[in-house]
């Protein structure tokens, strides 16, 4: 589960991509709602619905940003500069209850959606260019409909101890999938491929690791393979598993994002987060 990323080396990358401008981007993008709507939705080719601003200018998500603040600052924000709007008039098919506004480090404010503050790609050149997403594995188009989404941050356990990528003690950025509000998905060491061996038929421990219940498996990070994401049946209920895993929420994470306390209990190992390089499940 190794995915090692340094903070100094995100900042000077950021830097340089506002000097570069991609080749890839997304065919014919659709902006069908009016120049007084702050935020949209347009309709592409490759990613489906994707968020904009009121001129069709696409809007990102960076996984630095788990806990809901603002990873980006310094010469990251030359090439991604945030998003903001006091006042906002959103598509009809968006939930005003999914935005929200932080106050960053310097005093400025940026908008959020479901709890990632918004930033432009100095990269698009014009409305419809989506030339950030995967952007060093860690910028993402912002969409309304992702089933899971990256964090990377630092792990930390319900113990408090500070783990690394190897769940031993230490302190390094890891990569690891969320839900669509950045709230830490966990696997059982225990568990067989599509199979959930934890939950109890009368889900009387469901509390404590809540199965992450889906009613279908929607949009995905593009650096993820979406085949890699199935629905299974638990007791009646639908869980997603991810390479054969079953994924699970923490209790004592009390849905809060960015809380990664499930990786030490009861001793680490046993409930894993999971990302691009997790193993895939045993049959059995």
């Amino acid at each position: 589960m190794k995915y090692q990323f340094k903070i100094a080396a995100f900042v000077a990358m950021c830097f340089t991509m506002s000097v570069l401008s991609s080749c890839s981007k997304d065919d014919n993008p659709s902006n069908p709602t009016s120049k007084g709507t702050t935020v949209k939705l347009a309709t592409t080719t490759k990613f489906g619905s994707v968020m904009t601003d009121s001129l069709g200018n696409s809007l990102y998500f960076f996984s630095l940003d788990a806990n809901g603040t603002s990873g980006c600052t310094g010469g990251c924000l030359a090439a991604w500069p945030i998003f903001y709007k006091e006042h906002l008039t959103i598509d009809t098919s968006l939930k005003a209850a999914d935005f929200g506004v932080i106050t960053r480090a310097d005093g400025s404010k940026q908008t959020t959606y479901k709890g990632w503050p918004l930033y432009y790609y100095a990269g698009d050149v014009k409305a419809g260019d989506i030339n950030g997403d995967g952007a060093n594995n860690i910028w993402f188009i912002a969409k309304p409909d992702y089933t899971v989404m990256l964090a990377n941050q630092q792990l930390t356990g319900n113990d408090g101890v500070q783990y690394n990528s190897q769940l031993q003690p230490g302190q390094e950025v890891t990569q690891y999938i969320t839900d669509a509000y950045g709230r830490t998905l966990y696997a059982f060491a225990h568990d067989h491929n599509n199979t959930n061996v934890y939950t109890k038929a009368d889900f009387s421990n469901n509390a404590t690791w809540p199965i992450y219940e889906v009613d279908s498996i929607k949009y995905i990070p593009s650096i993820l393979d979406k085949a890699s994401f199935v629905k299974i049946n638990v007791f009646g209920k639908s869980q997603i598993t991810y390479k054969g895993w079953p994924l699970y929420y923490f209790g004592p994470d009390a849905q809060t994002r960015g809380n990664t306390k499930g990786v030490s209990v009861p001793t680490p190992g046993v409930w894993p987060y999971v990302n691009l390089n997790t193993a895939a499940a045993p049959i059995q």
